[in-house]
């Protein structure tokens, strides 16, 4: 994030253009630190000493590293640690600034510390933003009296590395009463506190479609049902951790179906971090306002039952899928199906499970526990009630423990978490159908 931050400090004062830092960012992902600059960089060499080891490298056949150890430059436990440090972001990102724009150690360490009182870093925090310490930078810019906003700030971050991209950087986070939205995607967490997440979008949706893109490991090139679809799974991510990390304090949270909202404000005391992932902007918003009003009649994702596929002569089992993602049932029939199973049906609510499996009479039926209209532990004791031989896998999200407890009694026979997993997937289908 330091990479972004100093960038944008760096244009605001005319030494780099968006053009050259887009291209200085790009550029990250294949440079690999030169040990001198390195040295250089932490203060273990001399812009003179270096010139003079890359002097004798040019006469003798070995390494940087090598001959500053063989002369007396570096001792073999500084080699060690630079060897240790080669792919710092921070370290990278200055030696591509010097070698692009000709600018010599002194002179960024300048920019550095203009930089750093600008922004009213201190030095702590400064070391945070280079080290990208997410656990030290929330704070920086995300301070709130309520862990729960910083708690799902830094799972927010974390998730992003994770699943969208290292080329983001945040803003202060802000207090608001209103919020007009173009888009918003969020969910709602009840319990012993209610909250209410997600990801919206002012004029500028494109943040909201890099996000699902991402995501989804797709090209949605439009701001429709399937990019809502991907970012309210990754948004399901976010929570279903934070609700695990909850229930280990002892606090029990139920996570409800996302929605998706459009053209509308929100309304409560609530929280709003900027984010500008790739350079495209996006705003995270959450309140613990138990009378919040985030908006009025979402979009209708659910729909008719989706017929599958033909079985065939080699087919290991008929199975129905019941997800209201369309994300997750997509990534859940490829898998099964490139094996041999036969999804003969899908469908997105509990209702629509129900119905399907005394239709199909399948030999497993997968339910998400969370869904609206009808959740998967009632449509499961429905299904069981009407056949109890059914064998029925519950697909969850972390978070939901109890839920799954309560599954597993009713009568399921295995439960899936996701993200996906392959090879969970086929162990839980192969143990229930004996194979």
């Amino acid at each position: 994030m330091f990479s972004q931050l100093f960038g944008k400090y760096l244009i605001e004062t005319d030494v780099i253009s968006e053009e050259e830092l887009d291209e200085i960012i790009k550029s990250l992902r294949d440079t690999r630190t030169k040990i001198g600059f390195l040295a250089v960089a932490k203060g273990m060499l001399t812009e003179t000493e270096a010139s003079e080891i890359n002097r004798l490298q040019a006469l003798e056949d070995a390494r940087f590293g090598d001959i500053a150890v063989s002369k007396g430059f570096l001792s073999q436990q500084q080699l060690d640690e630079l060897l240790k440090d080669q792919n710092d972001e921070y370290v990278k990102f200055i030696q591509v600034l010097s070698e692009e724009k000709n600018i010599s150690m002194p002179e960024i360490n300048g920019f550095v510390e203009d930089f750093k009182k600008q922004k009213g870093f201190d030095d702590n925090e400064i070391e945070a933003l280079k080290a990208n310490d997410v656990d030290a930078i929330v704070p920086i810019f995300a301070f709130a009296s309520k862990a729960h906003i910083t708690d799902l700030v830094a799972l927010v971050l974390r998730n992003l590395t994770r699943f969208v991209s290292t080329d983001y950087y945040i803003e202060k986070i802000q207090k608001v009463k209103e919020m007009d939205y173009n888009a918003f995607t969020c969910m709602e967490l009840k319990g012993d506190a209610n909250i209410h997440l997600g990801f919206l979008a002012d004029d500028d949706v494109t943040g909201l479609t890099l996000i699902a893109n991402r995501f989804a490991r797709e090209e949605y090139p439009d701001l429709d049902e399937e990019v809502f679809d991907s970012v309210g799974e990754f948004l399901n991510c976010i929570a279903g951790l934070f609700a695990t990390n909850a229930s280990h304090k002892g606090v029990k949270l139920e996570i409800l179906p996302q929605f998706t909202y459009e053209n509308q404000t929100a309304i409560a005391d609530a929280y709003v971090l900027p984010i500008y992932i790739e350079g495209r902007e996006v705003f995270f918003y959450v309140t613990l306002d138990e009378e919040a009003m985030v908006g009025k009649n979402p979009m209708d994702v659910s729909g008719e039952l989706v017929e599958g596929s033909v079985e065939t002569a080699d087919s290991k089992g008929r199975i129905v899928i019941v997800d209201d993602s369309g994300l997750s049932r997509n990534v859940l029939r490829k898998i099964l199906e490139d094996n041999n199973f036969t999804v003969v049906c899908e469908a997105s609510d509990g209702v629509e499970a129900v119905e399907a499996y005394l239709d199909y009479k399948p030999d497993i039926i997968t339910l998400d526990i969370t869904m609206p209209h009808l959740n998967g532990n009632e449509a499961l004791k429905q299904i069981i009630k009407a056949d109890p031989d059914a064998n029925v896998i519950m697909i969850t999200a972390a978070g939901q423990e109890n839920k799954i407890i309560d599954a597993l009694k009713a009568g399921a026979k295995r439960f899936i978490t996701k993200p996906f997993s392959e090879s969970d997937i086929l162990k839980n289908v192969n143990e229930v159908l004996g194979l």
